[in-house]
């Protein structure tokens, strides 16, 4: 990480504020400008670890905070611990320090035993742009307090990034769920971390979530999520163009002379919209491109030069492939609704399913038109399969949305995505 001061921005100026925020220091506006609220919160937070109070974040200091950011850390036990003890100590629950640590028998502590300790705290922040990097360290962090979450990696970005997937679940109904297809409509990466984090909350405290008891869908259905499948999309509007990437003039010039994407930019790093690169009437997703004044690879619409050219929906076809998957579910934003055929092709008991996902969520059922018809991974699945296959639309106005949002659509979203692992 970089060494963070007083003036700078950026997408972990903001994280680190965040934190500070979580953890009952007042840096302010979470904004990503590191100002002079920012620095008396790390001041303050420096004092209080007999740290050098600078107000950097340098490596000493983010050494301290790293572990937070995590959302754990590694502990040995001393003479006179307990469990319960420890649970104070840290503001978490035996429960979760047990579920971190299989095997532990946590009335036979032993002198120096090392163990897992998951802060009182979540992992997974919800008013923070959300990016590649912080989505790894949440997956880390998560992994490591719910030791029972099976996480694998589907496939590779253009860049080389993982396209993690994290397992849900060991019953036989099997559904996958997927997210940032497109780069700008990266809060669906967030939406899909904190169902994550709190699906395995609720398991590890036996809790029930709206109604649903979550210990009898992790027997029933195995749930699969793709959090992120465009990364160098979305780091690429979150981040900027930054001057080692191999396409920086080649994205200068598909984005129309211009190095700001953070409002246009959809497409993966080629230029390619990786939800017109499924082989789903592909070809006319390719004649439509005329109609829209589109050339070659831009910003968004451009199909590719063939069906699954890029790694990444080639990465997300191959897992589709390789399980077999009764139900899917495609996060986009935005509109608030749900679109659930393809070319008349998806089975009458689609309907009925989607029918209940509004009811759920509020958002009605509906058909795409127009270049929006072809080559999406939905529409792949339903020709290909014959299943339920859905794309969901949320939030409303203009992409990105904005993290202001995220709570409205977190909660219009959280009992869809139970429902649809054992509907």
């Amino acid at each position: 990480m970089r060494v963070l001061r007083l003036g700078m921005r950026g997408t972990d100026v903001m994280e680190i504020q965040a934190l500070l925020q979580k953890i009952g220091y007042k840096p302010g506006e979470i904004d990503g400008i590191f100002g002079p609220q920012t620095q008396q919160a790390v001041i303050a937070f420096q004092r209080d670890n007999g740290l050098t109070p600078d107000g950097i974040i340098g490596p000493n200091t983010y050494r301290m905070l790293e572990p937070m950011l995590l959302g754990y850390m590694r502990y040995s036990i001393q003479a006179g611990d307990t469990m319960y003890a420890l649970a104070r100590r840290f503001y978490t629950s035996t429960a979760r320090i047990v579920a971190a640590n299989p095997g532990l028998n946590p009335y036979n502590l032993q002198i120096g035993q090392q163990i897992i300790i998951p802060f009182g705290i979540d992992v997974v922040d919800t008013n923070i742009a959300y990016t590649y990097e912080i989505m790894e360290r949440d997956i880390q962090g998560l992994r490591a307090r719910y030791p029972f979450l099976e996480v694998g990696v589907a496939g590779r970005s253009v860049l080389g990034k993982n396209l993690y997937y994290i397992k849900l679940g060991n019953g036989p109904n099997q559904v996958f769920y997927n997210g940032s297809h497109h780069a700008l409509e990266w809060i669906t990466t967030p939406l899909l971390m904190k169902f994550i984090e709190n699906f395995s909350k609720a398991y590890v405290d036996e809790r029930n979530i709206r109604g649903y008891d979550v210990r009898d869908i992790w027997d029933q259905s195995t749930i699969y999520i793709i959090p992120m499948v465009n990364p160098d999309g979305v780091d690429l509007v979150l981040n900027g163009l930054q001057p080692d990437n191999p396409y920086y003039n080649d994205l200068i010039r598909w984005n129309n002379g211009s190095t700001d994407f953070s409002r246009v930019w959809q497409a993966n790093i080629r230029g390619v919209d990786l939800n017109h690169n499924y082989n789903a009437l592909w070809e006319r997703s390719k004649e439509a491109e005329a109609q829209y004044g589109i050339t070659g690879p831009g910003p968004t619409r451009y199909s590719g030069p063939y069906p699954e050219s890029e790694p990444e929906s080639k990465a997300v076809a191959d897992f589709t492939r390789n399980h077999n998957f009764r139900l899917v579910l495609a996060y986009h934003s935005q509109g608030e609704i749900i679109y659930w055929n393809f070319q008349n092709m998806a089975p009458p008991v689609a309907r009925r399913i989607g029918e209940l996902f509004t009811q759920v969520s509020g958002y009605p059922l509906d058909e795409t038109y127009g270049i929006a018809s072809y080559a999406g991974y939905k529409d792949w699945f339903i020709q290909q399969y014959r299943r339920p296959g859905y794309t969901i639309e949320v939030g409303r106005g203009r992409n990105p949305l904005p993290i202001q949002q995220f709570d409205r659509i977190y909660n219009d979203n959280e009992e869809m995505l139970l429902l649809a692992s054992v509907v």
